[in-house]
């Protein structure tokens, strides 16, 4: 049955953004859910605490039931009720980087959360957003929010209330439009085992940024399909973003990396011209400096090449904007993956379920 869905239009310093976020909020003490954004995304938020509006969460999105959720909290008080036995380093790093877009998986106070939260798992996900909205919106509630990213499992996540509209109206009880999001890609997902800092999934916290906070202690990238500290099941999923393809969009989209930017150029020119003679729309997504260097129906610009933290902000309304225009083929210039371009990459390359041609 389709819900009716409330939307507010929020301006966090006036009265009646105050009321919008208390009226959002008992909506979520109900068991309902509400998107609000983020500094990354727009998140899909629910009571952690609450099987039935968990579980409503899964439902909305049809994600995997296997597929953790990460819980948001808006004051540090709230991680000793949800975790125990916190290793030193992950205090160390929620003090640097915490409000912001980095989630910390930690060992979960049984009972803390719904077991749907954590999809059966020792360890519960959290983070602080670094956002007026969303910091309101969970301190009203009164309860941590388990919040994935508030669109269709799959698709590409939302940066915008109208890309929510577009995947979840009808099937979530509210939306909070705060505006554009500034990150653009999720939060970067790390664990802590042994005095190390493993990435788990690439995000707005850079690498460089983790190493600079580090001390002493390593920072490791875990490779997707790593599941070795995983409970009981060798296939489930550490911590969101490491299983499942994600943030696809509706065209079939090919990476396409290599060093000499004129020999990429010539390949995906190359690789336009059949699907054009079909008559089927075809597009380029690629960087300021070489916009001009296609001949697709549709070329979108990341911004420049120079500055990937662009390309994070901008990189998904740019595949739903292929969407809007019915493009069937997308072929995406690959950028260095450093700093926030391992972000960038590790999405395109979701989006493109592996589909990287190197030339």
């Amino acid at each position: 049955m389709e819900l009716q869905t409330r939307r507010w239009k929020i301006d966090h310093e006036a009265e009646s953004g105050a009321a919008a976020i208390r009226e959002a909020a008992g909506l979520i003490r109900a068991g309902k859910l509400v998107a609000f954004p983020t500094e990354t995304v727009y998140g899909l938020g629910a009571d952690a605490t609450s099987d039935a509006a968990v579980r409503g969460i899964f439902a909305a999105k049809g994600r995997p039931a296997d597929n953790p959720l990460i819980v948001h909290i808006a004051d540090l008080s709230q991680l000793d009720e949800l975790t125990e036995n916190r290793p030193p380093l992950a205090d160390q790093l929620a003090a640097q980087f915490w409000p912001g877009p980095l989630t910390l998986v930690l060992p979960l106070k049984k009972g803390a959360v719904s077991p749907l939260v954590t999809a059966g798992l020792p360890t519960v996900a959290v983070r602080m957003p670094d956002h007026p909205v969303a910091l309101a919106l969970i301190r009203s509630a009164g309860c941590p929010i388990a919040a994935p990213s508030a669109n269709v499992s799959g698709r590409p996540s939302p940066t915008t209330a109208r890309h929510v509209s577009e995947d979840m109206l009808g099937r979530i009880a509210g939306i909070l439009d705060g505006g554009p999001t500034s990150v653009g890609v999720e939060s970067t997902v790390v664990a802590v085992p042994d005095n190390t800092i493993e990435i788990l999934r690439p995000g707005g916290i850079t690498a460089e940024q983790l190493a600079a906070a580090a001390g002493k202690a390593a920072v490791a990238a875990v490779a997707p399909e790593d599941n070795r500290h995983a409970a009981q099941d060798a296939h489930k999923p550490r911590a969101p973003g490491m299983k499942y393809k994600h943030y696809a969009p509706r065209g079939c989209l090919t990476v396409v990396s290599g060093y000499d930017h004129d020999a990429v150029a010539r390949y995906i020119n190359e690789q336009l011209a059949a699907p054009g003679k079909r008559g089927e729309t075809v597009g380029v997504l690629t960087f300021a400096e070489y916009a001009e260097s296609y001949n697709a129906d549709l070329v979108l610009s990341l911004g420049s090449v120079r500055d990937l933290r662009q390309a994070a902000n901008r990189l998904f309304a740019c595949l739903r904007r292929f969407d809007e225009h019915g493009v069937s083929h997308i072929w995406a210039e690959a950028c260095a993956e450093q700093g926030i371009g391992q972000a960038v990459m590790n999405r395109l390359q979701k989006a493109a379920a592996g589909r990287v041609v190197k030339i």
